[in-house]
């Protein structure tokens, strides 16, 4: 059976707790090689997964052994490491936000195009069973015309899941960028433009920061709270929220509101995807789990980059999608800044 031969450069939290073992857990991969500056880290991987160790991703992409990488270090490193890669005639499975500005992104899908590799974005909520079964729904037009919709994402902080803690350089603002707008934000940017099958024209809201300190237990410079309102192409109107204070149970829920109906998901312990219609009926579906920081099921994004590899087949989460999600959130930083509602060009 052919294997594809993965490179993931980032031995963190989402290395360690995702892309790894889901590389190993599937037959058609193979961790082949791991990459990260702190030595004693990718040594111990290297040896519990059987793979090659380096501390600089430069020397990892020049092995010919590699035929595809995971780009999954800090923020401002995506793509840097991921052209690096693609130029040196490596698929790129590269972790969101895809880069810190527009032009970055662009940088990674020209440098693509020009490699004829293959780039994936990890925005894997689409891939979520629940998320997945409401897409079907949702073009059966069970629902009627979309309306609107919430959706949130909220959990405690990056502080509480990074293998650095408070460290982490989720808070450090030259390696991250972005704060939860970034982190859970595009995440959720990527899912609503995929269930509602168009783009958003229109955002605007609050972006803040009300309780993540620093070292000297100052605010942090990046945000851990969002609260933003956004528009549709067709008119479809909605909020999205964002935290990184949620200290209690973890919420990433969606709902959607139609003329017919209204649409759940995620927010019942029980059922991932609940349909309340307006003659009252009710229907109900166990359709499996979204992945939490405190439970990791499958993300299915190792899986479906594999196959695109393997199959020849372009990843449907390109690089394309990746900066229409990435979009949406930097017009969303630029609108909060100048407190106003913002066209997303």
């Amino acid at each position: 059976m052919p294997k594809v031969r993965y490179g993931i450069i980032g031995c963190g939290a989402i290395g360690q707790r995702r892309h790894i073992p889901e590389c190993a857990d599937n037959p058609k991969s193979v961790v082949a090689a791991l990459c990260d500056p702190n030595e004693a880290r990718v040594n111990e991987l290297a040896d519990q997964y059987g793979a090659k160790a380096y501390t600089d991703h430069k020397q990892l992409i020049k092995d010919p052994d590699i035929d595809a990488v995971v780009v999954c270090g800090p923020n401002f490193v995506h793509a840097p490491q991921s052209i690096d890669a693609l130029r040196a005639g490596k698929h790129v499975l590269c972790e969101k936000p895809m880069a810190t500005t527009r032009a970055d992104a662009k940088k990674m899908m020209e440098a693509a195009k020009k490699a004829r590799k293959y780039l994936m974005i990890g925005l894997n909520q689409r891939l979520m069973p629940p998320h997945v079964k409401a897409k079907q729904i949702l073009k059966s037009k069970a629902i009627g015309k979309i309306l609107a919709f919430r959706t949130a994402f909220k959990h405690p902080g990056p502080d509480g899941w990074s293998v650095d803690g408070a460290k982490s350089w989720f808070f450090d603002a030259s390696a991250a960028f972005m704060g939860a707008t970034g982190d859970l934000g595009v995440h959720k940017a990527d899912l609503m433009r995929w269930l509602l099958g168009e783009e958003f024209t229109d955002v605007g809201g609050f972006i803040t920061t009300r309780d993540k300190k620093d070292k000297k237990g100052k605010l942090l410079p990046l945000d851990d709270n969002a609260y933003l309102t956004m528009q549709t192409k067709s008119g479809v109107v909605g909020s999205m929220i964002v935290s990184w204070t949620n200290y209690g149970s973890e919420e990433n829920y969606t709902i959607i509101y139609g003329s017919k109906g209204v649409l759940r998901m995620g927010d019942d312990p029980d059922w991932g995807v609940i349909v309340e219609y307006a003659d009252g009926n009710m229907e109900k579906h166990k359709v499996g789990e979204i992945a939490t920081n405190e439970k990791q099921v499958a993300s299915g994004i190792i899986d479906s980059f594999t196959d695109s590899i393997l199959k020849k087949k372009a990843p449907e989460i390109d690089g394309f999608e990746g900066y229409q999600s990435l979009n949406v959130i930097l017009t969303a930083m630029d609108a909060a800044k100048k407190n106003t509602m913002l066209k997303i060009k």
